[in-house]
């Protein structure tokens, strides 16, 4: 009998939750995605996140930056990462490939770095280590010297993030969204003439806004080359821009955050601005050959005039 009253209640209790007591059972959970709202996501296709990226490229000729540095060197895997606060820098860009960072040392504000490059080359001028390097973009094997592996083409390729070209990539689309993420990625991906396929790039828009939040750069063994973030995105001269980026470059053991001061779009840079001449007494390195040093600064004849 104690058995059969039991079944019996176990068998109410199951009859009686879908009319009226499943929110004794069930409890709502909401999902904060941002501080003190639950705000709805924003609903997009694969076209219109490709014409986005599209029109965010184009709307760019060039521009002129100051900007907050916080350089850093060293990797998590080796577990020792050195930051270096109050860098500031000026950035200055022309299409298509023209580049130029000048890095200010913190306090003194004395040169910390100069770089240049069109696309191709680029130089390097570092005063406290009285080098000028120059070389290719393209880092065939990373040097033990992170200084040797800084690239300008590393902060553009970061700063003015390309389109996807179709006729090159296959491109995939993600919806990656969870309770903690609502992102959708395009995956870039590269076929080989084996028929092997390859990521080569993903790009992540926020589904709060829709607006670019991260692109990730690989190389062919799917090793991450540029880790880039991009947040707190602000109108200047009329053009959406990040106004704090940070740049991870795992295998070259450094990284940059990035804060905008100042940015001026599409008013013009001259040809001077990305000219950079070996400074006189400076050791020349060649990115893969062995470092030359200045010439001896002949000594002056006695009674000649300085």
């Amino acid at each position: 009998m104690p058995l059969r009253r039991q079944t019996l209640a176990i068998l109410l209790l199951c009859c009686a939750v879908p009319f009226g007591l499943s929110s004794c059972l069930a409890r709502r959970r909401l999902i904060p995605r941002a501080a003190g709202s639950t705000p709805s996501l924003k609903i997009a296709d694969f076209k219109s996140l490709l014409d986005a990226l599209q029109h965010q490229y184009d709307a760019i000729q060039d521009f002129s930056a100051t900007v907050d540095m916080v350089p850093a060197l060293g990797s998590a895997e080796k577990n020792h990462i050195t930051e270096y606060k109050d860098v500031r820098a000026y950035i200055r860009f022309r299409k298509p490939a023209n580049i130029r960072l000048i890095g200010l040392l913190p306090v003194v504000r004395s040169q910390a770095f100069d770089m240049v490059s069109d696309g191709a080359t680029f130089k390097l001028y570092v005063p406290s280590k009285n080098r000028f390097i120059v070389g290719r973009n393209e880092i065939e094997k990373p040097s033990s010297n992170n200084l040797e592996n800084l690239r300008p083409q590393h902060f553009l390729d970061a700063l003015m993030v390309r389109p996807i070209d179709l006729k090159t990539f296959h491109v995939m689309i993600e919806n990656f969204t969870d309770e903690d993420n609502a992102y959708y990625i395009l995956h870039e991906v590269r076929e080989f003439p084996s028929g092997e396929l390859r990521l080569s790039r993903t790009i992540w828009f926020n589904r709060l806004d829709l607006l670019m939040a991260r692109q990730m750069i690989f190389d062919d063994d799917g090793n991450i080359l540029t880790d880039a973030r991009y947040s707190q995105w602000h109108p200047y001269d009329n053009v959406p821009f990040p106004k704090h980026i940070e740049i991870n470059r795992p295998r070259d053991e450094y990284a940059v955050v990035i804060d905008l001061v100042k940015m001026d779009i599409n008013k013009g840079v001259p040809d001077d601005q990305f000219v950079l001449d070996q400074p006189e007494g400076t050791t020349l390195q060649v990115i893969g050959q062995p470092a030359t040093p200045a010439p001896p600064v002949a000594p002056r004849k006695k009674g000649s005039k300085p």
